[in-house]
């Protein structure tokens, strides 16, 4: 007996010792791992005060890694860092500025159409051309494709045109019924002996089937994702998305704006029912600009450069009052923040009005404070944006700006037909951008862009009788009716907007 309590006895100081044992390696463990955490977000924080950011970035990333420090420091390892953007990007931004210097460089001016320019507008195309080295031309033809039915109906008929190549870049490609009509075109063009580059965004269009990209391949469709992301936690990529959209066949017609491929877009989505968007359609000299940034984007994913005749001879339109176009592209390889710095400069030099349209509209200061002190100018500045959310962190993040644009004589409208996507700025109702950049921080700075800008053109006019039509399907907010609105909502707004420099 006295033997077996003194093997229960040693049993049981052995059990203590090793629960002992267990809880202090434990305990260190964590206050290990919890230190090292700490100081790397302090060696962050510091990194991010010295890289000298907007104030309104720095100190939301502070607040960040400060009130949580260890998942702000995977946040900011995935979202944050403006050295890898850098990195990453420079031999690109490098190779594209020399490829559009060589091409776009030695490209004729028009003098005489320029000189019908008021000075402003020469400042603001130089300002274009200096920062994205597309030149503005004036023999160039376009069309507005309002909404999904006719951008559709024009595409599918220029690619069962095509004789010699067709060029596709997206952001979202779907695997459903416009998807597959896409699919089974480029199919049978690539068995026609048509060359098809086909160019998806990883992250954009994650959910499109291998089935869906293996029939391509399989007919000969070349197939490839942009900047794929194997590990999208522990990936910086995740961050940089190639947001265009472009399709060029045989380098003579070309295709841009909000609209990528899904049936959504075409209105048949049960929650977003109508689809309010915009494309455009090009002919002439400005689709060697678009051809020229899908030839930079896929040279930079393969490694085939394609800069030939062939594929830059677009076919020119020489007809009396086109107006000036001119395609301007901008992304985290950029040295500049190219299509924020010409909006800036549209709005900075507006005469008599300055209208948006944009379903994500989260300004930075610079133009916020911009478009603020035009309206306080008394210039005609009004805001059109959705009544309903798809993305609902940046929904409230953008009617946190509306008091202080209402307060400034900002005109601010929801759209309620159904869901408005569409991209579009006007300014004094003669010089226009459309493309695939929403005013948002996320577009500004870390997304891959492509924008038209128009000067007096046919198409010009459409987009100001379109806006003015989408107005009497919107509903104006008024600043005393939104200042009545729930204290939930401030709160999600006020909370969202303390994200907006991270969305």
């Amino acid at each position: 007996m006295f033997k077996r309590i003194q093997v229960l006895v040693f049993l049981a100081l052995v059990l203590t010792t090793l629960y002992l044992t267990q809880q202090y390696w434990q305990g260190w463990l964590l206050g290990t791992i919890s230190i090292l955490f700490t100081m790397s977000a302090v060696f962050i924080g510091i990194l991010i005060f010295f890289e000298n950011r907007q104030p309104s970035q720095t100190v939301t990333w502070l607040l960040v890694l400060a009130a949580f420090p260890i998942v702000g420091f995977f946040f900011y390892i995935i979202f944050g860092q403006n050295y890898r953007k850098r990195k990453m990007f420079q031999q690109k931004g490098e190779l594209d500025e020399q490829a559009f210097r060589k091409i776009e460089g030695d490209q004729h001016i028009e003098h005489e159409q320029m000189a019908q320019m008021g000075d402003h507008q020469k400042l603001l195309f130089r300002l274009a051309q200096r920062l994205g080295h597309s030149p503005i031309t004036f023999n160039t033809e376009t069309k507005v494709l309002t909404n999904g039915e006719e951008t559709f109906r024009w595409l599918l008929h220029e690619l069962r045109k095509a004789k010699h190549h067709i060029h596709m870049e997206y952001y979202i490609v779907r695997h459903d019924e416009i998807g597959k009509e896409i699919k089974d075109i480029l199919i049978e063009k690539a068995q026609e002996g048509v060359e098809v580059r086909f160019l998806y965004d990883a992250v954009g269009s994650w959910k499109l089937s291998n089935d869906y990209k293996q029939e391509m391949k399989e007919a000969g469709v070349e197939v490839v994702p942009f900047s794929p992301v194997r590990l999208p936690f522990l990936n910086n990529k995740i961050n940089f998305r190639n947001h265009r959209k472009i399709v060029v066949v045989d380098g003579d017609a070309a295709f841009v704006g909000g609209l990528n491929v899904g049936d959504e877009y075409l209105g048949r989505h049960a929650y977003f029912g109508f689809w309010r968007d915009t494309h455009l359609y090009v002919k002439g000299e400005s689709v060697r600009s678009l051809q020229l940034i899908f030839l930079q984007d896929w040279y930079y994913m393969t490694g085939h450069a394609h800069l030939t005749s062939e594929y830059l001879s677009p076919t020119l339109v020489d007809y009396e009052g086109l107006g000036g176009v001119q395609m301007i592209a901008s992304g985290p390889d950029n040295e500049w923040e190219v299509i924020k710095h010409v909006f800036f400069s549209m709005i900075v030099s507006a005469k008599h009005s300055i209208w948006i349209a944009s379903p994500y509209f989260i300004p930075d200061d610079d133009i916020l404070e911009a478009l603020k002190v035009a309206a306080l100018s008394g210039i005609d500045v009004r805001i059109l944006v959705p009544n309903r959310p798809d993305k609902r962190i940046v929904y409230y993040a953008s009617r946190s700006y509306f008091t202080e644009l209402l307060e400034a004589g900002i005109k601010v409208f929801a759209y309620k037909e159904g869901f408005m996507h569409g991209k579009i700025m006007i300014v004094d109702s003669e010089l226009a951008s459309i493309g695939t950049s929403n005013m948002d921080m996320r577009s500004f700075h870390l997304n891959f862009e492509v924008n038209a800008f128009l000067y007096r053109t046919k198409s010009t006019h459409t987009l100001v009788n379109d806006y003015l039509n989408d107005l009497t399907c919107s509903e104006e907010i008024v600043l005393e009716t939104f200042r009545k609105r729930p204290i939930w909502k401030r709160m999600l707004e006020s909370t969202s907007r303390l994200l907006s420099p991270l969305l």
